[in-house]
C-alpha cells in the first residue's frame, strides 16, 4: 500500500487523546481516501491505543476516534455497547442501499430479526448446508481443469465460488438467474455507497446524476430478482407444498407469538444483507488463505497432509471441522492478516471511558481489526504469517478481542460458523486436488465494506496426482 505523508507530531484535546496531525485545510482526508488502513496503521504507532484523526474542510470536518487494542475495542463492542451504535453515516448509506437487514438495523427492530433469524443459524441447521458448499467448490475444481497456462486469481475464483454458495443456500436451485446478477450489480452498488459514506458533501440521491442512476439501476435490478423469487416461495407455500430447505423459504416461514413474520420488503433487506456479508467476507478468507500457503509451501504441505489423513478421497462435511485443526488455524491466521472486515464504525450516544480515555458524545469511533491483528502487544513479529498463532494454547494466552474478524459483543456476526465451515470445506477440497504455487506476491487491499483487492491474487495450479 502507498505511503501517505502525515506530520509526526500530535495534538491533544481537553480528554488527553492524541491527534494525527494532517494537511491544515482538508486534514488527513486525502491519507484516508488514499490508504485508510495504513493511516490507522501510523495512527497506532505514532501516539498509542486511542487517536483521533480530522478529516474534512472546516465547517464539514469529521474527527474520528480510533481504538486500537483489544481492550478498548471490547469495551465499544460489548461491554459498552450500547452507547455506541450503528448510527454513522456509511450505515446510512448501506441502509440506504440494501434495507434495514441485520447488518444496519438497531434496538427493537434488530433485536425482533434477530429472534426470527436465530433459529436458522443454530450449528445443526448451518450443517446442513454442507453440502451445498461442497458442490459448488465441486464446480469450481471442474472449471480449473481448462485453467490458461495453469493460472488462476485466486481473489476472483473464490468470490465466485463463495456468492454461488451462498446463492444456492438462499435459493435453492435459483442460483444462475441470482448469482449473475449480484456479481454484475454489487460492485456498482458497494462502490456508490462508499463513496458517498466518506464524502463530506453528497448530492440528492434523486438528482439524475451520472453515479445515481447507475446506483438506481443496479438495486433495481437486484431488488427484481429477489423480489420475484420471493413471491415465487410464497405462491408454493401458498398452494400448499410446504416449505423448502432453502433459506429463503425457511426466512419466510420463520415466525413467533411475539415477533410476527418478516413481510416481502423485509424477507428482501435480510435476504441482500446476506448476500452480502456471506459471499465477500468468505471468499476474503478463502482467497487469502490460499494466497499465503502458495507463497508458505511448508505450510501448505502439512495442511494438505493432514486433510489427506483425515479425508482420504471423500467429500468433507461439516463432522470433519473438527478433524481439521491445523487447517482451521491456517484459516484463522489468514483471517488476522486479511480481516474480512477490516474497519468497524460505530457513534456514542454520551461520553464513555474507553482504554483510559474519555470518548466525547456524539464522537465518530473506529475499532479497526486490521491494526488490533497487528498490535505487537498480542502479536510477535505481527507481519509473519504463522499458523501455530492459534493453538488452542496460543488462543488461551492473549485477549478476548486480539483476535475479532467477526466482530463481537451482542452485534457479533450471526453468520460465523456458516462462514468456518464453508471455508473450511472449500479448502479442504481445493488443497487435496491442487498444489498453489504464488505468482503475485505483494497484494494491494483497499478498505470498503469489506475488504477488497486491488491487484491480482493470481496462484499457479498443479493437479495433484496427475
Amino acid at each position: 500500500m502507498a505511503a501517505a505523508q502525515a506530520s509526526r507530531t500530535g495534538t491533544s484535546d481537553g480528554t488527553g487523546i492524541p491527534r494525527l496531525e494532517g494537511a491544515p485545510l482538508l486534514g488527513s482526508l486525502a491519507d484516508l481516501k488514499s490508504d485508510a488502513l495504513g493511516t490507522y496503521e501510523r495512527a497506532r504507532h505514532r501516539h498509542g491505543d486511542v487517536v483521533r484523526i480530522a478529516a474534512g474542510p472546516p465547517g464539514l470536518r469529521t474527527e474520528l476516534h480510533c481504538v486500537f487494542s483489544a481492550e478498548g475495542a471490547q469495551q465499544v463492542l460489548a461491554s459498552q455497547a450500547a452507547n455506541f451504535r450503528k448510527d454513522n453515516a456509511l450505515y446510512q448509506e448501506v441502509r440506504e442501499a440494501l434495507g434495514n437487514g441485520l447488518l444496519t438495523s438497531q434496538d427493537e427492530d434488530y433485536l425482533r430479526q434477530r429472534r426470527l433469524v436465530q433459529p436458522l443459524f443454530t450449528k445443526r441447521r448451518v450443517d446442513g448446508y454442507a453440502d451445498a458448499v461442497a458442490t459448488e467448490t465441486a464446480s469450481t475444481l471442474a472449471g480449473w481443469e481448462a485453467a490458461p497456462d495453469g493460472v488462476v486469481d485466486v481473489s476472483d475464483e473464490m468470490m465466485t465460488l463463495a456468492l454461488r454458495a451462498v446463492a444456492r443456500i438462499l435459493f435453492g436451485t435459483d442460483v444462475d438467474a441470482t448469482a449473475d446478477v449480484v456479481d454484475r450489480c454489487f460492485p456498482v452498488i458497494t462502490a456508490y455507497v462508499m463513496r458517498r459514506g466518506y464524502s463530506p458533501v453528497n448530492v440528492p440521491r434523486d438528482w439524475p446524476t451520472p453515479g445515481n442512476r447507475r446506483a438506481a439501476a443496479a438495486m433495481d435490478e437486484l431488488y427484481a430478482v429477489c423480489d420475484g423469487i420471493i413471491a415465487e416461495r410464497r405462491r408454493g407455500a401458498g398452494a400448499g407444498e410446504g416449505v423448502g430447505e432453502d433459506l429463503l423459504s425457511l426466512l419466510a416461514a420463520a415466525t413467533s407469538t411475539d415477533d410476527g413474520e418478516f413481510d416481502a420488503t423485509e424477507l428482501r433487506e435480510q435476504v441482500l444483507i446476506f448476500l452480502l456479508a456471506g459471499h465477500e467476507t468468505t471468499a476474503t478468507s478463502l482467497a487469502f488463505s490460499l494466497h499465503l500457503l502458495a507463497r508458505h509451501p511448508e505450510f501448505q504441505s502439512r495442511a494438505r497432509a493432514e486433510i489427506t489423513a483425515v479425508l482420504g478421497d471423500r467429500t468433507p462435511g461439516a463432522a470433519d471441522l473438527d478433524r481439521l485443526p491445523y487447517l482451521t488455524q491456517v484459516l484463522k491466521e489468514a483471517m488476522r492478516l486479511y480481516p474480512a472486515a477490516p474497519v468497524l464504525g460505530r457513534r456514542s450516544v454520551a461520553a464513555a471511558e474507553v482504554d483510559g480515555h474519555t470518548i466525547p458524545a456524539g464522537a465518530d469511533v473506529i475499532v479497526a481489526p486490521w491494526v488490533t491483528h497487528r498490535h505487537p502487544a498480542y502479536w510477535p513479529d505481527p507481519e509473519r504469517f504463522d499458523p501455530d498463532r492459534f493453538t488452542p494454547e496460543a488462543e488461551a494466552g492473549r485477549p478476548r478481542y486480539a483476535w475479532l474478524p467477526f466482530g463481537g459483543g451482542p452485534r457479533a456476526c450471526i453468520g460465523q460458523h456458516f462462514s468456518m465451515l464453508e471455508s473450511v470445506i472449500a479448502l479442504a477440497m481445493l488443497l487435496r486436488a491442487y498444489e498453489f504455487e504464488a505468482v503475485d506476491t505483494e497484494i494491494s487491499v483497499v478498505a470498503g465494506i469489506t475488504l477488497r483487492t486491488t491487484s491480482p491474487v493470481r496462484c499457479r495450479i498443479r493437479r495433484l496426482g496427475a
